[in-house]
């Protein structure tokens, strides 16, 4: 590789090699093709590696170009850089606004570089704040000479928000998927409603934390898309959690003649998402047909209001679905396949399109008003109920492709490249998620504008959120979309990182980072410097990444823990090996991959039930009798004695998962696979919510947990 190029790749952010997370660090030499393509798909104008030399100098002289970057980020030293022409630079005067207010600030300017460009000596400047500013957005005005120039400055805090309860009290709570909570009175999918009856069961038993999957729109036409993480819109709801009964002109005779399709999908195994949509939806379009002739009411005009202060946001989202829904049976490719002057949102014709359909236009803003007031009432019921950090939300690290965030603004992801993960300890062969990524140079150009309000939409009435792949707030790992092998693209770490610390303060929400999986040497100790919390999981927390089990006391203390994951098998499940014997079936693996597996879950068995025998946590009235190795039985007190051994760790705060606590043997999301292999995101818990209280395995772990 020519030193140009390499030069190249170090300065775009374009990593040229990499390790993965695995037992034996595997080195990952990047092509040169790979290399090539990422930049191109950055925006980036190179045919070969030849051109290198003429793309550096560009972006030498890029800088030189215009006076201030759209953003700073400042932390610690309240500076930034202007470039102005010399004359203009003995003139220079800075004013400073928040929130519409002038504040006086007292700042000096210091020449750091200087270039002729044509005959015009420029300088480069930083300007120095020494007026001691609270953590917020500062709009700034920079006057030199004649011309006035215009950016943002973001004050971060030390630490993201951490509320003084976690100083001296380690809190416990449950980490469930909504859609999977089941209830007597919910319609096949659990609801915002069973989330306030959640709150409940929470409040009775001591549990100050309900962590959720994320609840973002998905497709209306396709509901079977039933991914959390593939939603369509990070800024929005799905539809299906809302609870059609108690929604304002829901009648009992709306489901005339429905009632054994209600029932069938009450009884069904897994969640039915075309059937429960379906009828939600049916049912929802004679309530709106009658909201929207009552203009003159309270909730008309609290819609009204909605819809103003969600502006072209939800006008987008909303015109996206119905010319979606218009096509979705015409064309193939999603919004890429409809005519061409449709793929731009802001053309004449899709202007025409919404209003040649504005009732169904409105219809989509109309759901999103109600899963919005829902979410809130149950927001509001989880705090009355008095769990301390109440709602923990999860913001997904990408989106799926054929989104309304793509279509409204194409340029701001990174062009015909999809995100994923490379191989690690838990997925050997990597993984290619295909959901779209913000292209960085993008991002900064508009001032992170897309960035924070993703933030704010997940940290909206929750006091804590899961930022998805935390790693991608440094590096995500980008495949191009006719290749099977990406590399990493890095972003402004320290921006982004900021911005997080500065919304999670505005928002009083704890931020906690999931970080399993290939994680940079150091990384986690960043975020804690910054008040991120990270995850630990018992399956990852082992000695050399796959020898014996950390004891409690190793775990760390700025964490949330849990025994699991979504993506990983429940407790029972893990136990017996059927995770693995899913994957050969599957022919995920082969046979030689299979044994090795199955031997290596022998030794974790094992590990497992030295590591409990260690910490003394066993249920009195149920003491390990027997190793029930070699898959032959399932110990009995082994559920209490897991959920005692990882709940007691140093870590701040325990998610316990029903499926360990009920026994599930199915797995929610088998990674690398889609629905005509597995049906993902599709379980169903076994219990329903009104009998959580008399049962016996929910009562024992309870106990174990307080304990």
């Amino acid at each position: 590789m020519s030193d140009n190029f390499a030069e190249l790749c170090e300065k775009l952010g374009v990593a040229q090699k990499f390790y993965d997370a695995a037992q034996n660090h595997k080195e990952y030499v990047v092509s040169d093709d790979v290399l090539l393509k990422m930049i191109r798909c950055l925006g980036f104008a190179i045919k070969s590696k030849d051109d290198a030399a003429v793309l550096l100098q560009k972006l030498e002289n890029k800088r030189w170009q215009y006076a201030l970057e759209p953003i700073y980020v400042c932390y610690e030293k309240l500076a930034f850089d202007v470039v102005v022409s010399a004359q203009e630079a003995e003139n220079i005067q800075l004013s400073v606004q928040c929130c519409g207010q002038n504040i006086e600030v007292e700042y000096t300017q210091t020449p750091v570089a200087e270039k002729y460009v044509g005959k015009t000596l420029y300088q480069q400047l930083e300007i120095e704040i020494h007026t001691a500013l609270a953590p917020q957005y500062y709009q700034v005005q920079v006057c030199a000479g004649q011309k006035i120039h215009h950016t943002v400055l973001a004050i971060t805090p030390e630490k993201c928000y951490m509320p003084d309860f976690l100083q001296s009290k380690k809190l416990w709570g449950f980490a469930i998927q909504l859609y999977a909570l089941t209830s007597a009175r919910n319609w096949g999918v659990g609801d915002f409603t069973d989330l306030q009856n959640f709150a409940h069961v929470c409040q009775a038993h001591g549990a100050d934390v309900i962590g959720v999957n994320p609840l973002n729109v998905l497709f209306h036409d396709f509901p079977e898309n039933a991914s959390p993480y593939s939603s369509i819109s990070r800024l929005f709801l799905n539809p299906i959690y809302i609870d059609v009964e108690k929604v304002r002109g829901y009648q009992t005779s709306m489901l005339q003649g429905k009632e054994k399709v209600l029932q069938a999908l009450r009884q069904s195994e897994d969640i039915d998402y075309s059937g429960v949509y379906q009828l939600k939806i049916e049912v929802l379009r004679q309530i709106f047909a009658q909201f929207k002739k009552q203009r003159n009411n309270a909730e008309y005009r609290r819609f009204e209001a909605f819809c103003a202060k969600q502006g072209t946001d939800l006008e987008n989202l909303a015109v996206y679905q119905a010319i979606y829904s218009f096509y979705c049976n015409k064309v193939f490719g999603g919004w890429r396949g409809w005519p061409k002057e449709l793929q731009n949102p802001y053309s004449k014709a899709v202007h025409d399109f919404a209003a040649a359909h504005a009732d169904e236009v409105l219809f989509f803003k109309y759901l999103q008003f109600v899963a919005a007031e829902q979410l809130a009432a149950a927001e509001d019921e989880i705090k009355k109920c008095g769990l301390k950090i109440g709602l923990y939300r999860d913001l997904p690290v990408g989106l799926c492709k054929d989104s309304v965030e793509l279509w409204a603004d194409n340029d701001l992801f990174i062009k015909d490249c999809g995100a994923g993960a490379p191989p690690d300890v838990f997925f050997p062969k990597g993984q290619k998620w295909c959901l779209g990524a913000f292209n960085p140079y993008a991002l900064k150009a508009v001032a992170y504008q897309p960035f924070i309000k993703i933030l704010r939409a997940a940290m909206q009435g929750a006091g804590a959120l899961r930022i998805d792949h935390v790693m991608s707030l440094m590096r995500l790992y980008v495949i191009p979309d006719d290749a099977e092998d990406g590399t990493y693209i890095y972003y402004n770490f320290a921006d982004m990182l900021g911005l997080v610390a500065l919304e999670s303060h505005l928002n009083r929400c704890m931020v906690v980072g999931e970080s399993i999986g290939n994680v940079p040497d150091g990384f986690v100790e960043k975020l804690h410097a910054r008040g991120v919390y990270s995850l630990s999981v018992l399956w990852a927390e082992r000695w050399g990444g796959n020898g014996p089990f950390k004891s409690p006391n190793d775990y760390a203390q700025k964490a949330f823990c849990s025994v699991g994951t979504h993506d990983m098998a429940p407790l029972k499940m893990r136990w017996f090996g059927y995770d693995i014997e899913t994957m050969y079936q599957l022919k995920m693996i082969d046979e030689t991959e299979r044994r090795n597996m199955y031997k290596d879950r022998e030794i974790e068995r094992y590990q497992l039930l030295c590591a409990l025998d260690a910490a003394g946590v066993w249920p009195q009235d149920a003491p390990r009798q027997g190793d029930c190795l070699f898959g032959e039985g399932y110990p009995n007190g082994i559920m209490e004695a897991v959920e005692r051994f990882v709940s007691r760790s140093c870590c701040d705060v325990f998610l316990a998962q029903p499926e360990d606590i009920f026994g599930v043997t199915k797995l929610q999301n088998l990674p690398g696979t889609d629905r005509d292999k597995h049906p993902n995101w599709r379980r169903k818990l076994p219990v329903k919510i009104e009998d959580y209280e008399d049962n016996s395995d929910f009562a024992r772990a309870v106990q174990a947990i307080n304990r």
